[in-house]
């Protein structure tokens, strides 16, 4: 699996003009001033046991400001938007075309993306998601400018 994140003050996704999950991080009465959006993409040969891991990572991850140090999301209860995104695996080593052969269909890849939401859950994170499948409208203001890549890949 493979996830880019980023550092965010707000967030939102908008499917045919209806605004399907909001990540508007003054108004949600956490802790902190920040949340996480992370889009997820899925390969092949991914598993539960890579959802898992990322999920972890994910809450987990110190990127997010503190008085003296960098904190988690789970540090801080921070919230996280969950985005499917088949295109992070899009291989452009040829031509002008990507290829996107190596991004999972969808019965495979919306089980395991469903996976690290429920995972970030267990752990009691608050989670809003995309819908899967849909072409949507993403915008989110990153703080920082901080975004990062986490790779599952164990090769």
């Amino acid at each position: 699996m493979r996830a880019v994140i980023q550092r965010v003050s707000q967030a939102s996704v908008t499917v045919d003009g209806e605004v399907v999950a909001v990540l508007d991080i003054p108004g949600t009465g956490t802790t902190c001033e920040h949340g996480l959006v992370v889009l997820v993409g899925v390969t092949h040969d991914d598993t539960t046991d890579d959802a898992v891991r990322l999920a972890d990572k994910l809450w987990r991850l110190r990127i997010l400001p503190g008085d003296e140090r960098e904190l988690s999301a789970a540090d801080l209860g921070a919230p996280i938007l969950v985005i499917s995104q088949f295109t992070l695996y899009a291989n452009t080593a040829k031509g002008r075309r990507p290829s996107w052969n190596a991004a999972a269909p969808g019965p495979v890849a919306e089980p395991l993306v469903d996976a690290v939401v429920e995972e970030l859950r267990s752990f009691g994170a608050t989670v809003a998601t995309g819908r899967f499948g849909a072409h949507m409208h993403v915008s989110l203001v990153n703080d920082g400018p901080v975004t990062l890549i986490l790779d599952t890949d164990r090769r």
